[in-house]
Parts: C-alpha cells; sequence; structure tokens
C-alpha cells in the first residue's frame, strides 16, 4: 500500500535527481493522489481505470501525456525502491510532448557556485566536495549519495549507476583537493570497510537525495543565483560544458552512464553560442 511517506519520497527523488520545478512537481502529487483515488491498487486494471477516469473528465491530450508519463515515473521509482517488484507501466506508449529546457548555470556562475562556500568548516568542506562531485563527474545525486570512501582514488570514481551498473569517471584534481580538505574535518564512518560513507550529514549518516537538494537551493540563493538550481542542473552543466567545449556526445553518454544516445541527445541542449561557434567554424561561405 502506498502512504504519504512514499509519495513524499517521490517528490523528493524528482526534485533531487530530476531536477523539476515546484509546479511540475505540485502536478505530479495531484496525479498520484488522484491515481491512488481512482486505481486503489498497484495493478494493471487501476492503472486503466484511471487514465479512462482522466478520458471521461475530458482531460486534455497534453494532461494525458503528462498522467502516463508520472504513472511510468512513479511504477519505475516504486520498483527501484523495492516496494513493488515489477512495473506494471512499460505497456504504456508515451506521447510525444514538447519538453521545456531545463535550466543549466554558465560557467561564471558554476565557479561563483563552487566558491561561495566557507571551507573552514565541516559544512562548507563537505558542501563544496559534494557540489564539485556533482558538476566534475556529471553524478546523479543518488549515485554521489551511495558513494562509498573506497569507490574513489586520485583518479577516479567507480560510480553504480541505474540497474546496477557500474562505471568509472574520470575525476579532476580540483574535486580530488576538496574531498581531500573536507577529511581534514570529517568523523569516521561505518566500521564496516564495505560500508564506510563517503559523505556523513550532521548526525554521522550517509547523506540523502532530500539532503543534497536543500543544500543546493541554500547555497544558489547565498550567490545570488535566481535560476531553478537542483542537484541534477549541476549534471546537467556537466554536460553543456563539455559540449560546448567539443566533447563528443557518445563520450558525454558514456560518462552520464546513459544506456541509448537518444537520451543524452535530449540531455544535453546545444547553447546559443555553441551554435554560433559552429556556424562561424562550419558554414560555407562563398
Amino acid at each position: 500500500m502506498v502512504d504519504d511517506r512514499i509519495i513524499e519520497d517521490f517528490l523528493t527523488f524528482l526534485a533531487a535527481e530530476k531536477g523539476y520545478k515546484k509546479a511540475t512537481l505540485e502536478a505530479y502529487a495531484s496525479d498520484i493522489k488522484g491515481f491512488l483515488r481512482v486505481g486503489k491498487n498497484l495493478d494493471r486494471p487501476s492503472i486503466l481505470c484511471y487514465l479512462e477516469y482522466m478520458r471521461a473528465q475530458g482531460a486534455a491530450g497534453s494532461s494525458l501525456a503528462r498522467g502516463i508519463a508520472c504513472l511510468k515515473t512513479f511504477f519505475r521509482f516504486l520498483k527501484r525502491e523495492e516496494i513493488i517488484q515489477e512495473d506494471l507501466t512499460l505497456f504504456l506508449d508515451t506521447p510525444t510532448i514538447w519538453q521545456k529546457i531545463p535550466d543549466v548555470l554558465s560557467q561564471e556562475e558554476a565557479v561563483q557556485f563552487l566558491n561561495i562556500l566557507n571551507y573552514d568548516e565541516i559544512a562548507g568542506a563537505r558542501d563544496r566536495a559534494v557540489f564539485y562531485l556533482l558538476y566534475a563527474c556529471g553524478l546523479r545525486v543518488s549515485e554521489l549519495c551511495a558513494l562509498n570512501v573506497q569507490d574513489l582514488d586520485d583518479a577516479w570514481v567507480r560510480v553504480k549507476g541505474k540497474g546496477g551498473k557500474e562505471r568509472l569517471i574520470p575525476i579532476s584534481k580540483c574535486a580530488v583537493d576538496a574531498i581531500d580538505h573536507y577529511f581534514h574535518f570529517r568523523k569516521s564512518g561505518a566500521n564496516d570497510a564495505k560500508c564506510n560513507p563517503l559523505f556523513l550529514g550532521p548526525r554521522g549518516l550517509r547523506i540523502t537525495r532530500a539532503f543534497v537538494w536543500g543544500c543546493v537551493k541554500q547555497r544558489a540563493l547565498k550567490c545570488g543565483i535566481t535560476k531553478n538550481i537542483s542537484p541534477h542542473t549541476l549534471r546537467h552543466t556537466f554536460a553543456t560544458h563539455l559540449l560546448e567545449g567539443g566533447a563528443d556526445i557518445r563520450v558525454i553518454q558514456e560518462l552520464l552512464g546513459h544506456a541509448s544516445i537518444a537520451t543524452t541527445d535530449r540531455y544535453t541542449h546545444i547553447s546559443d553560442s555553441h551554435l554560433q561557434n559552429a556556424f562561424e567554424q562550419f558554414h560555407p561561405r562563398p
């Protein structure tokens, strides 16, 4: 049975890992509560019953598309959290709808965001190391939270991504230095060498998606960034800056851990400056 706590965890996941804005979160919350009220159970008949209910209520095509997308994301989340054993929305086709390009930091904003912290206290040292890993390695926030001390060295970070797939990502010297500085303050974690969280919260426990989301929001406000910033923004910024720097999109795909190049193609937008530079360099002038 799905209770309010699970719905809250789902919305936190959407905000922290997907970077969804407040209006989208409210819409998804409404959709999920409507589904649970109409469908009652987590089964295929309930899914079909809810979609038929939306249609009977005269929902617009965009609303139906959002409802299907919401259900597919929700059921994937439930399976990922091992609340259900099977994703029952695989039979649904999501209608193609236009998606807005998410906010991304400029290189100047990224530098400002990373350097606003007070490094001489444990919270600032930890948050700076967290932000550097998100931006310098393009990690998903869930991947970052799951990192253990032994998962990285001076050159690489080993990440367990979606589906339990592991990948190695190069780590920059700036990120390594930030982590080393954090370790001057960090207390010892779990005694089990196989489960020694890299980042600890105020209570000495592994940090969570919600915790990182709150840290990002707080730091963005302090440095005057008005864009809708989330941990996902730093991942998207990582990919965009690589693209602007001339990196091949298949390299970006590997670094992000995308199974399909189509996902990377949607994930990384080409900035106006990149378009202008490409035009100036490659357009055959008479």
